[in-house]
């Protein structure tokens, strides 16, 4: 491999990584499970907050608001999605310098909508948030399990991108990163995932044709293009195009939301 050629391979696998780590960052961000952050002052005190959207069903999610003036107190309202509750109402408690907020646990799935609020010395209340924030329970997943489920899908995505960089730059080796691509996704995404979603909500796949679940569906939609795109690149030279439009159609795929349309419990139906 001469100069020129280790230059270009270090930069296609500089731009691979850039884009799988900006597309992972923005997935994370803008995700349904990223805690809600924000500050609200109230009686000249600045109080930050980080409100769940993702916790274990073993224990209720609690949160603490720093809020050492104690005349300043808190409420939650608070009911279970997706069923005929009335709304609660809960007066925050105390630790030292903290209030505590506490959503009571669910079972696996189980979703709750709760909405905080500050009342200051004059009795005004302050809500965090415009809308209530919805929360959902999932059942412990083990490491074991979750990491390799985790790396393996980071690599498949960095493979994706190198592949379709790789066709571009019009290289020789762009089936054996399709191939690699198919292999990483495959063990991320088929394998280790549904073992994941089972440890979390107790089935192995939500997704297409059997529910509504995005991240499993487009799990397999992936899948699928990478494994016409093979079938287009046997040969070294062709199929260039599928491999550029595979790794674009993945990249657009995993910029979606994380965890999507997942599992959640109706409790309506639940006697």
């Amino acid at each position: 491999m001469n100069l020129i050629s280790t230059k270009r391979t270090t930069l296609l696998w500089i731009l691979a990584i850039i884009i799988t780590l900006s597309s992972v960052v923005y997935q994370r961000l803008t995700g349904p499970t990223h805690p809600i952050s924000g500050s609200v002052e109230i009686d000249g005190e600045t109080v930050q907050f980080k409100l769940l959207r993702t916790h274990d069903s073993t224990d209720d999610a609690k949160m603490e608001l720093h809020v050492p003036s104690t005349g300043i107190t808190g409420e939650m309202n608070w009911r279970r999605y997706l069923s005929l509750d009335p709304w609660s109402s809960e007066a925050l408690g105390r630790e030292g310098d903290n209030l505590i907020i506490a959503v009571p646990k669910q079972p696996a799935a189980g979703k709750v909508m709760y909405r905080i609020s500050l009342i200051d010395s004059k009795n005004k209340k302050h809500f965090l948030t415009d809308e209530s924030v919805i929360i959902r329970f999932k059942d412990p997943v083990p490491v074991g399990y979750l990491i390799p489920h985790i790396i393996f899908m980071f690599a498949g995505m960095l493979l994706a991108a190198r592949a379709g960089f790789e066709a571009i730059a019009k290289g020789d080796i762009a089936y054996k990163l399709t191939l690699w691509t198919i292999i990483l996704l495959g063990l991320g995404g088929i394998i280790f995932g549904p073992i994941v979603q089972k440890y979390a909500f107790g089935e192995f796949w939500t997704g297409w044709p059997f529910g509504h679940d995005l991240t499993d569906t487009k799990t397999a939609a992936s899948l699928i293009l990478w494994l016409l795109t093979l079938w287009r690149t046997h040969t070294i030279g062709k199929g260039r195009l599928w491999v550029i439009a595979a790794a674009a159609v993945t990249l657009l795929i995993y910029l979606l939301p994380h965890s999507m349309m997942g599992s959640e419990l109706d409790y309506t139906k639940i006697k």
